[in-house]
Parts: structure tokens; C-alpha cells; sequence
């Protein structure tokens, strides 16, 4: 699965707002060459929203295990929940994870820094987590929804 790929399905669902910061346009040098989904039906990035779910390009302090430094390697980071972190990890967010936890290529795993807020990870995501990878979206932007929908007092149709 291609970082066009993944960047089409998910900017494909309602209200999803796409940013891919790019010099020159304020973002921090960090952020550039990645891609950050929030759902927002305003178009507007939310205030006091993260985003559901993100495209990382490179390695950052204290974020090296999937080695990200290799040409053309990125990771989909999506914020999954409680329920859906635990099917695929076999152990509750908070809990630690094993010694040695996975950070091979086309496999689901725990985020390796965000982990404990249920955050799902697949590094470089090929045949095996193709159809993983999608649902794990869609889940993630029904729970964005979800939550911008108490916060703000409205209801989806």
C-alpha cells in the first residue's frame, strides 16, 4: 500500500482534512514530508483536536525503532482506540508492552511512542495489512467523529 494510497482512502471519508506540510508554510521543519489527518467538516484544523491518524517519513528523537532512516520507508500511525489496540495486541494500551514488541515491516503494532493512548502503527504496509490498514482508518475517523460530535453537540447523519 502506497503513501498515495492511504492518503486517497482517508481523505476519501467525510470531513477528513489532509495536511501535508511543505516548506514555506510555517509548519516546523519536523513535519515536512509527512501527512496529518484530522476529521474536521469546518475545513478548519480543530483547536483541541489531534489528529486520527498521521503518515511519518522519518525517524525522530525517541521514535527509531521502525527505522524510518531506509529510502522510501514511512509508517501510518492511527489512533485506534481502546478496543481495536487490544484485538490486535492482545493487551491493554497502558499494559506494558513485551520485550522485543514488534516493529517488523507490514505488521500491526503498537505505536512505539504513543502506544498507551491506543495508537496502532504499521510500518511500510504491504499485502498483509492492506485490508488491516483500512479498517484501522475507518475506525479511526468513526471515533474523531464520534468525539467531535459530543464535543460540539451534534449528531452525524
Amino acid at each position: 500500500m502506497t503513501q498515495d494510497e492511504i492518503i486517497t482512502f482517508t481523505s476519501g471519508m467525510d470531513g477528513v482534512l489532509t495536511i501535508r506540510p511543505v516548506p514555506g508554510d510555517g509548519s516546523p521543519d519536523a513535519a515536512q514530508g509527512d501527512t496529518y489527518f484530522y476529521y474536521a467538516p469546518d475545513g478548519a484544523v480543530p483547536a483541541t483536536a489531534q489528529p486520527f491518524a498521521t503518515i511519518v517519513t522519518k525517524d525522530l528523537p525517541g521514535d527509531t525503532t521502525s527505522h524510518l532512516d531506509r529510502p522510501g520507508a514511512y509508517r501510518v500511525n492511527v489512533a485506534a482506540g481502546k478496543e481495536e489496540f487490544t484485538r490486535w495486541t492482545g493487551r491493554a494500551p497502558r499494559d506494558p508492552a513485551p520485550a522485543g514488541a514488534g516493529t517488523d515491516d507490514d505488521t500491526v503494532t503498537a505505536h512505539p511512542v504513543y502506544g498507551a493512548a491506543g495508537w496502532l502503527a504499521v510500518a511500510n504496509p504491504g499485502p498483509r495489512t492492506r485490508t488491516a490498514a483500512r479498517e484501522l482508518l475507518t475506525t479511526a475517523h468513526r471515533l474523531a467523529r464520534a468525539r467531535h460530535e459530543r464535543r460540539s453537540g451534534t449528531t452525524g447523519s
